[in-house]
């Protein structure tokens, strides 16, 4: 009996030094990520979505590579401006007086939502959500302690010199003379790519969400909010920092900035100074028909997709399809591609879910779960590792106690329920069908009856009648699903 191959060594791309670098953990054993999380005075569009099965599949990786998984996502309830470039009014108190409600009424609501959403998507909850308010008391202090050094005060509020620390911008690789492109004039300030730790309440204003601090009443810099929540419940360094590739440009460069003052302002040269080992982003979801956007309306996000009758998962499965660095394109065809996909899966899957394990490890299903170790080590390989569950799924003459567990620990990465799922799971009402599911399988079985009776005139009155309410019955359908809704 031959040993068990070694796991592969876990390799991940390195945003500030652009390179795949081997996973050494800053203390042994476990794994401390920390991801930015949502500013919640809105739903969120399918894009950002993204960024959260991304940070999820590499939490489940690390999981699967033996790590003892820390995982902080932020919720961002104040100090998010309506423009990234440090202008603009704040997000909260905006959609609070468009909406009549309480900026604390609209954060709790869209954090619901938010949370829901992820469910939907099979997304595992944190160690620890940090709320943003619940850390305005550390964020005071942390400014504080930065403040004699790299910022200075303006009537505005106090502003980060980013000439204080080394290598601003490196992970951006977007600073030119004139400084970040994207980062508004202010009166006062000495950089252009200069930004706010915290903002003063303008004169004869009261906001819903203001503090007292040692440069007047008013509220922390959106950027500030991450570095402490980072470090509050992580510590730095801690080891991988996440978000969308739209941080990348400013958000994450003055994250950084923050952390070198806060740590001693080393250079980036040593990327534990940026206060993570590694920073990771995933790509943008490109949408050619320009409905992903918040401002038109009706965007993008996860209950349209639920609306018109597609599961969240299969949602999920088609951003594991493609590769988290790489553009990804969506489509209804896509996604109802990705359905179908699925529902093979789920298909395949369903001879084994009651079996019991295998005493002896059948080679061919133990080659399949080396190749799944070193697509998901390679990177998070999601698009390799997906071919090879479904490789795993349809291997015929295999013990089916083994497959089930080889299944099992693929999917526990993928995160797609292949073993949990059902068909009704699959198979969403949309909104606009005027039958219900259960007026459709009474047609199906009257429509059965009436085939196996050779009532052909009664049973083709039944399909037209089913076809008139938006159903297509679809006989002989190779996956097993009898009908789906147009």
């Amino acid at each position: 009996m031959t040993d068990a191959p070694a796991p592969a060594p876990l390799r991940l791309f390195n945003s500030l030094t652009r390179s795949l670098e081997p996973f050494q953990p800053v203390h042994p054993g476990e794994a401390r990520v920390y991801s930015c999380g949502p500013t919640v005075y809105n739903y969120q569009h399918i894009g950002n979505m993204r960024a959260y099965v991304f940070a999820d599949t590499l939490g489940r990786t690390l999981s699967f590579k033996g790590y003892a998984l820390r995982h902080i996502i932020n919720i961002t309830d104040v100090g998010h401006l309506t423009s990234d470039a440090d202008a603009g009014d704040d997000k909260m108190e905006k959609a609070a007086a468009q909406q009549g409600k309480t900026a604390w009424d609209i954060a709790a609501f869209y954090t619901a939502e938010f949370k829901r959403d992820l469910d939907w998507l099979n997304v595992r909850d944190p160690a620890k959500w940090t709320v943003a308010t619940d850390y305005v008391p550390r964020m005071i202090e942390f400014a504080k302690r930065i403040a004699g050094t790299h910022c200075y005060e303006l009537d505005s509020g106090l502003y980060f010199d980013v000439s204080t620390v080394a290598d601003y911008g490196r992970l951006a690789r977007a600073v030119t003379d004139e400084g970040e492109g994207r980062i508004e004039e202010v009166d006062g300030k000495r950089h252009s790519a200069d930004f706010a730790i915290w903002r003063k309440t303008p004169a004869g204003e009261t906001r819903q969400m203001e503090w007292d601090s040692p440069w007047g009443r008013g509220a922390p810099g959106w950027h500030l909010e991450c570095s402490v929540m980072g470090e509050a419940e992580l510590g730095m360094p801690f080891d991988i920092h996440t978000g969308g590739i739209d941080h990348r440009e400013i958000h994450h460069p003055n994250e950084i900035a923050q952390n070198q003052a806060y740590r001693g302002c080393g250079s980036l040269d040593c990327a534990e100074h940026s206060g993570a080992r590694v920073w990771m982003h995933n790509n943008f979801l490109i949408d050619r028909g320009g409905k992903m956007s918040k401002s038109t309306g009706e965007f993008l996000r996860l209950q349209l997709l639920v609306d018109r009758g597609y599961s969240p998962l299969a949602y999920r499965l088609m951003c594991l399809q493609a590769h988290y660095r790489s553009e990804l394109e969506f489509s209804w065809e896509g996604l109802g591609a990705a359905l179908t996909r699925l529902k093979r899966l789920l298909m395949a899957a369903t001879t084994v879910r009651e079996a019991d394990g295998a005493a002896v490890t059948d080679h061919r299903l133990a080659d399949l779960l080396e190749k799944f170790d070193a697509a998901m080590s390679d990177d998070l390989g999601t698009a390799v590792a997906l071919t090879l569950l479904e490789e795993a799924a349809a291997m015929k003459k295999v013990d089916a106690g083994q497959k089930r567990t080889t299944l099992a620990t693929m999917d526990a990465v993928l995160g797609l329920g292949v073993l949990t799922l059902e068909r009704a799971d699959l198979r969403i009402r949309p909104k606009s069908a005027a039958i219900t599911e259960d007026e459709i399988e009474a047609a199906l079985i009257r429509r059965k009856e009436a085939r196996a009776a050779k009532d052909f005139a009664a049973s083709d009155a039944l399909r037209d009648e089913l076809i008139a309410a938006g159903v297509e019955v679809m006989d002989g359908d190779p996956l097993g699903w009898d009908w789906q809704l147009e």
